[in-house]
């Protein structure tokens, strides 16, 4: 029987805390969770990464930031980098897996995320992993000499010696980046992070170190870990529909990347999340440092964005959004 996520099931929530945005983005996570998912009784686990020497200054978080989540009931837990680090940030969600409690189940979020809603209420079926599909069809990039979607997709799951005809949306043409198994990474989870973070570490690299000659014309930074994502999630028996929609990028969490765009494009409900998150003196009292949040969120320069979209007519791309805020000279990262 599958299991669901009740009241009677824990499982851990993992983030990446660093120096710099990760940091502040991480406390307002913590703050959105505590606020908005009151019945979870997991671990919220920080993961940090250490000096060393894939790292050209120190990445670990400033002792503001260590303190506020502390506070708000984070455990930070560190880990070294062996393999990415400064060159591939984003492979500190791969890496930092090892630093997770083995044998327990796991949602891993990026940190520019906030919790909308309750988290114990989303039916998780830790056997059957999956993840974001809230995505665009960044890669592989179509070029003159490719070989097409099939083939590069189908290479790298020959590569692995993965069964590849049940990954397809037969509902999608062929050959058109919908039909394949393709996620965000901004959210996925399993029942167990340690075999979970050694599959995904050994696919990734064997990819980097090693590609087949069909993605030779295709850029893999940044996109390395939504390349090896969905090997990883096939290879664990989970797929594209193993957790019900309208919870995770629905009801219950909105990963918004940017505040600009939050402000932009989020519904009422998400930026009274975020407000309700960032109101309490020692978030603020953290959040105020970091210059976005401060002109954002409590300069009120999110309103003046939001007040310059039409929810019910936004854009139809979202560079059109980003363009108009750079006009207004709105835009901060």
């Amino acid at each position: 029987m599958a299991r669901s996520s009740t009241s009677d099931q824990s499982f851990n929530i993992m983030i990446v805390g660093q120096a710099g945005r990760l940091q502040y983005e991480a406390v307002l996570f913590a703050a959105s969770l505590r606020q908005h998912s009151p019945r979870f009784d997991g671990r919220l686990i920080v993961v940090e990464p250490q000096p060393s020497p894939k790292w050209s200054t120190d990445p670990r978080m400033t002792g503001d930031a260590r303190t506020a989540l502390i506070e708000l009931g984070a455990e930070i837990v560190p880990f070294t980098n062996h393999h990415f680090g400064e060159g591939y940030r984003y492979g500190n969600k791969i890496e930092g897996l090892a630093a997770m409690p083995a044998g327990e189940p796991f949602v891993f979020f990026d940190t520019d995320t906030l919790i909308t809603g309750e988290l114990m209420d989303v039916p998780f079926d830790f056997d059957r992993p999956t993840a974001s599909m809230m995505r665009e069809g960044t890669w592989p990039k179509e070029e003159l000499y490719w070989p097409g979607y099939t083939a590069t997709w189908k290479s790298l799951y020959d590569k692995f010696d993965l069964e590849f005809e049940s990954t397809l949306d037969l509902s999608q043409p062929d050959d058109y980046w919908q039909r394949y198994l393709y996620f965000n990474a901004g959210w996925f989870f399993y029942k167990d992070p340690a075999a979970f973070g050694a599959r995904f570490l050994d696919y990734a690299t064997a990819i980097r170190e090693d590609r087949p000659p069909e993605l030779v014309l295709q850029e893999l930074n940044p996109w390395l870990d939504q390349v090896a994502l969905p090997l990883v999630i096939h290879s664990l028996g989970g797929g594209r529909d193993t957790l019900p929609t309208g919870h995770l990028d629905g009801a219950v969490s909105y990963h918004y990347r940017l505040l600009p765009l939050l402000y932009a494009k989020a519904p009422d409900a998400v930026v009274s999340a975020l407000e309700a998150a960032s109101s309490p003196n020692k978030v603020k009292k953290v959040l105020k440092s970091y210059e976005p949040f401060l002109r954002m969120i409590y300069q009120n320069r999110g309103q003046k964005v939001r007040e310059m979209f039409d929810r019910d007519d936004l854009p139809k791309r979202e560079k059109q959004i980003r363009n108009r805020i750079k006009k207004a000279n709105f835009w901060m990262r």
